[in-house]
């Protein structure tokens, strides 16, 4: 049963992974179409580097990366874990400007409405969880 399983999440993991993906775009296309007011591009960049961090860890192979053993002739693999590490540290920095734009549009009343920073959260937890979960699921064959 856990192999017919796995060969569904096979199967259908990318499209669910893409769906996700797209939702989170949707949180972030409707907060700007139903704004008041003009939405700086710098609510944008968030949203942009959580795309670019799922685009990057998943441009890593997850075969490439072994845990059995130290090789000092193996260069890659570490150039691999550096690269996963720099992702991650992109996908956390944009989560976190997505808070900090929410705190900032919910302490003035000069910016866009709290849904936007809300839909910016959304968009980055929806668009790093996407990537997470095509990274696990896609394969090189």
């Amino acid at each position: 049963m856990d192999n017919n399983c796995s060969l569904m999440w096979d199967i259908f993991g990318p499209g669910v992974a893409g769906a996700v993906f797209g939702a989170g775009w949707w949180f972030w296309v409707d907060a700007v179409v139903c704004s008041s007011v003009k939405v700086s591009f710098l609510h944008y960049l968030p949203g942009i580097f959580a795309s670019v961090a799922a685009l990057m860890f998943n441009c890593v192979n997850k075969d490439d990366i072994s845990y059995d053993y130290y090789s000092p002739y193996g260069d890659s693999e570490w150039r691999l874990k550096l690269w996963l590490f720099v992702a991650y540290v992109v996908s956390f920095v944009s989560l976190s400007g997505a808070v900090g734009l929410l705190v900032q549009d919910a302490l003035t009343d000069k910016g866009p409405a709290v849904w936007t920073g809300v839909a910016g959260i959304f968009q980055c937890v929806f668009v790093l969880i996407s990537g997470l979960m095509y990274w696990t699921v896609h394969s090189e064959e």
